[in-house]
């Protein structure tokens, strides 16, 4: 029997692209997950999320998902929305996974509601979603150490070019300083994002 962890990185941040990840591993060898100490991606340093990440993708089947800020944009300027937007990522991962049980860290406020629509759309898979399923289930802590990885090193990638540019989330400071002083505004910024529009408007004043 199969299982896939699926969790995501940089679903609020105003630069780079939202990553998905479903962790794929047989329920007998969930164990070696186990015995790494697979935790929620936030709780572990980033040197040490890099060598599990490796370890990650070496024991099990992994899938990533990586939607580009300027797609995010397209999707919702099409009335998509971002939970819109995270299911339709989710869903592909589900069908490259072929698992039996699929197990989500959910964004919906009602874990049943999104449980019973992917159930719908595969009827044989058991599919649990709950919320902070990272810190119950190892599968999807795995899933949240790649993911989290992954981006970060899409985050690197924009950095060598623009340098400074903070975490890419409306709190930082740094991202916000960076939203101002660009004259035109890079590919790899949301500009659909409420931080955007809010220092257009600043901006006109």
């Amino acid at each position: 029997m199969k299982v896939v962890g699926i969790d995501e990185a940089g679903r609020g941040s105003v630069l780079g692209p939202l990553v998905l990840c479903g962790v794929v591993i047989t329920e007998d060898r969930v164990k070696f997950l186990e015995r790494l100490k697979v935790k929620d991606s936030k709780k572990i340093s980033p040197r040490k999320r890099v060598v599990l990440s490796r370890k990650i993708r070496k024991i099990t089947d992994f899938h990533l998902v990586k939607i580009a800020a300027h797609d995010i944009d397209v999707l919702r300027n099409n009335e998509v929305n971002l939970n819109q937007i995270e299911k339709l990522g989710m869903r592909k991962i589900i069908e490259k996974a072929g698992a039996d049980t699929c197990i989500v860290d959910c964004f919906d406020i009602k874990p049943e509601r999104f449980k019973n629509e992917l159930e719908g759309y595969y009827p044989h898979l058991n599919v649990i979603t709950e919320h902070n399923a990272e810190d119950k289930y190892v599968v999807v802590a795995a899933a949240s150490i790649v993911a989290k990885v992954e981006r970060d090193q899409e985050i690197a990638k924009i950095r060598k070019e623009f340098k400074d540019i903070g975490s890419g989330y409306p709190s930082d400071p740094k991202t916000i300083e960076f939203l101002k002083n660009s004259r035109e505004l890079p590919d790899f910024v949301r500009k659909t994002w409420a931080t955007v529009s809010r220092l257009e408007d600043e901006y006109q004043e």
